[in-house]
């Protein structure tokens, strides 16, 4: 068993000794291997959105269960599950007035959950809440998402307001895990089930963005004239790669952890 994990230990004593733009470099090849396998082994690539949905459902699912047993909220930031009711309310909103398909289905049981998180947060588990460390500004995402929404939306013919309301909802949801990265920045201390469903929200997010990523090389680019013309097909692009970045060096560090058999995540300065 020492003799099988010898080498994953080797390598990564070798990256944690290597400069961070190695490190980034490192990691952009990574994730370019992992598309190419992706491509390889999934047919339809409709599956991946699929996948990232259930991942995305286990990772409530852990949350639940820490809400339910554990008793305690200490290490969630309710500042980010007020962003994702926001993020998520507005793409109801949009769905049920642009197309109303499955996806609005799963959004709203994602959303009634997210609103059953901030309630035991609120009200049940207060007193574990971690105020004086969830000191993130949502302000400071929220009024810039408005901006951009208002500045780059889709050139489809929806009413001008739903239009803006949908790109709000997309850039908002790349930027909502921010609060909770911050929160576990000061605390340095992950605890296992919070780590657990922050890492299912990178794995999602890479799907996702697999997803899109891959459906725009197999229309050699058809898919982002669909969505519209000007900077918003570019738009959606980049905040599905910025969303899957921004959780990146986490997982990475959460991974790390596994491999060393260490059940509660220790975060060094400058991860977030």
């Amino acid at each position: 068993m020492r003799g099988s994990r010898r080498p994953i230990y080797t390598v990564a004593a070798w990256v944690r000794r290597q400069p961070p733009k190695v490190k980034a470099f490192l990691g952009v090849v990574a994730g370019m291997a992992a598309l190419v396998f992706l491509r390889f082994i999934v047919h339809d690539h409709d599956n991946l959105f699929v996948a990232a949905e259930a991942v995305h459902a286990i990772g409530i699912s852990v949350l639940i269960y820490k809400l339910t047993k554990e008793r305690t909220c200490a290490g969630l930031s309710l500042k980010s599950q007020d962003l994702t009711a926001l993020f998520l309310a507005v793409r109801m909103y949009c769905s049920f007035v642009m197309e109303y398909d499955i996806h609005t289905v799963l959004d709203t049981a994602t959303l009634a959950t997210t609103l059953w998180v901030i309630y035991m947060i609120r009200f049940k588990l207060k007193s574990s809440y971690m105020e004086d460390k969830d000191n993130f500004a949502i302000y400071n995402v929220v009024v810039p998402c408005a901006l951009l929404a208002l500045a780059v939306h889709p050139s489809t013919s929806h009413n001008i307001f739903n239009r803006i309301c949908w790109a709000f909802c997309v850039y908002l949801e790349a930027v909502s895990v921010l609060p909770q990265l911050r929160l576990m920045q000061n605390t340095k201390i992950v605890e296992p089930f919070t780590a657990h469903y922050v890492f299912a929200l990178g794995v999602a997010r890479f799907l996702s963005c697999a997803h899109w990523v891959l459906q725009v090389l197999d229309t050699h680019g058809r898919l982002l004239t669909a969505l519209g013309y000007g900077l918003w097909p570019s738009m959606v692009l980049l905040a599905e790669i910025v969303q899957t970045f921004i959780l990146a060096d986490f997982c990475y560090y959460y991974v790390k952890s596994l491999v060393g058999g260490q059940l509660v995540l220790r975060l060094p300065s400058g991860v977030v």
